[in-house]
């Protein structure tokens, strides 16, 4: 991993704080309207690397390691959307933002959902990009149907992760071989998947517990679907923006979201796939700026 600084060239601050029982570890940047950015799986706040510079000119980023993830704690439990919500809850407590806007891809958006729901009083938008919530199409494209297979987005591993220990057997020792296969199958342009990129996710997965703690996310399934089907009978007030990759979730990240909330609109992103982030950051941080900065 290398140094990452903001628009002005300061390095982002590092920092830890103990919350909701958890010691997690984030970064900031910039100054403005408070912004959080959660990542996915296998990732840690390094997945954005490339678009905070892009936006610490017009926004304070704050870039958490999920618990379990990255240089976070990986404790035995806690891995449910409800519960990670309290964490980045409680950590923008902790850093003195009562309001603030967040946004997420893959599991992020999983879990900024989870945030806005929890804390609509408290989230002022919320972006959501390529992911399908449990509950609401995740098993269902998971599920080994003829359709799926032929698919840009089969999303096998949803049930491999799933079984218990089998996946940590098999891919103990071989981080670095299985993420950089898996997350460049799942891209456009597979060169955005960088050295940097995986070696920093294999030492995080590879480290104690780190295999575990991911894979408890996807074994927290049926806690989620409970979860998600009884937050969307209540709609989030707050407006929604929803993103897809020409070549992966594309326009089902909207149909998520409109089942969920009131006040949704998407933009799709061109030849690109799952990892918006790293294959199209000048214009995901465009995309994701003009939004957050709209008078509400």
């Amino acid at each position: 991993m290398r140094e990452i600084t903001d628009h002005a060239g300061h390095p982002v601050t590092h920092g830890r704080a103990t919350v909701n029982g958890v010691r997690l570890h984030y970064v900031t940047a910039g100054s403005g309207g408070p912004l959080v950015l959660l990542h996915g799986v296998p990732k840690s706040w390094y997945y954005w690397h490339r678009v905070i510079p892009l936006l610490s000119e017009r926004f304070t980023v704050i870039a958490p390691d999920v618990r379990g993830f990255g240089d976070s704690a990986r404790p035995d439990d806690g891995y449910d959307m409800g519960t990670i919500a309290r964490d980045i809850g409680a950590l923008m407590t902790e850093l003195g933002h009562e309001r603030f806007a967040v946004a997420g891809e893959d599991w992020g958006a999983a879990f900024a959902y989870a945030v806005a729901a929890t804390y609509p009083e408290r989230v002022t938008k919320l972006s959501f990009a390529e992911m399908l919530l449990p509950g609401f199409g995740l098993e269902d494209w998971s599920a080994l149907t003829a359709d799926n297979v032929s698919s840009d987005h089969f999303l096998w591993h949803v049930g491999f992760f799933h079984v218990r220990d089998f996946p940590e057997m098999l891919i103990s020792g071989r981080e670095e071989q299985f993420w950089s296969t898996w997350m460049k199958n799942e891209t456009y342009n597979p060169a955005a998947i960088t050295e940097d990129c995986v070696r920093e996710w294999a030492r995080c997965s590879a480290a104690p517990g780190g295999l575990r703690a991911i894979f408890e996310v996807y074994r927290a399934t049926f806690t989620n679907i409970e979860l998600d089907t009884g937050w969307a009978r209540t709609p989030l007030p707050m407006p929604v923006l929803t993103i897809g990759s020409s070549h992966f979730i594309g326009e089902e990240s909207r149909r998520q979201m409109e089942r969920t909330a009131t006040d949704v609109r998407y933009v799709e992103i061109a030849d690109c796939g799952h990892s918006l982030a790293l294959e199209r950051p000048a214009e995901l941080a465009r995309v994701l700026g003009d939004f957050f900065a709209a008078e509400l």
